[in-house]
């Protein structure tokens, strides 16, 4: 009865662990900022996506969810803190739908199954980083209104940062599923 303690003791350390160096990655995702056109992006869509394929959507989800956590605490994880404030304030900002849309994005990144060939993956990918648009777009034209143009504001800025995204992981996808084999290992 011990050992199994110990060994699920050691098996929620580990996904602690997991999701914690998750967190840091998309914290510095966050803060780096790619020169790109039209404007410059971060790799955060890039990372959640990542964080899906590669921990499965439980971890996947406790991971963004730990990231979020953070920000609202107060510690300057999201991409425009500690310079545009931190918290809660922050989190309710403009960019909160985005935010929350991480948390499907990466459940269904995670959810999928990645052995149809690039197309069907490529359609996944798109499929997943959606809710992160679609949740922004609506949250946006709640708060700054719907007379605005909401989608030439928080949308097509990024659509060829994310096309460049998710072309990368494309190609990427069939090594992340050897790191996922991994991890479940571990």
């Amino acid at each position: 009865m011990e050992a199994i303690k110990k060994i699920e003791l050691n098996k929620i350390a580990k996904v602690i662990l997991v999701a914690a160096l998750g967190t840091l990655l998309l914290t510095i995702s966050a803060k780096i900022k790619i020169p790109f056109y039209p404007i410059p992006m971060t790799m955060q869509t890039f990372i959640v996506l990542f964080l899906g394929i590669t921990l499965g959507p439980k971890i996947g989800l406790l991971t963004i969810s730990l990231y979020l956590f953070e920000g609202i605490v107060g510690l300057p994880v999201f991409a425009g803190t500690p310079e545009k404030g931190i918290g809660l304030v922050y989190f309710t900002g403009p960019t909160m739908g985005y935010l929350i849309g991480f948390l499907i994005a990466v459940y269904f990144a995670g959810l999928f199954k990645y052995d149809k060939g690039p197309i069907n993956t490529f359609l996944k990918l798109i499929f997943s980083v959606s809710f992160i648009y679609i949740l922004g777009l609506i949250w946006l034209g709640t708060l700054i209104g719907w007379d605005k143009p909401i989608f030439k504001l928080g949308a097509e800025p990024f659509l060829l940062a994310e096309l460049f995204k998710m072309l990368l992981l494309l190609f990427l996808t069939p090594t992340l599923l050897k790191v996922q084999k991994l991890i479940k290992i571990i």
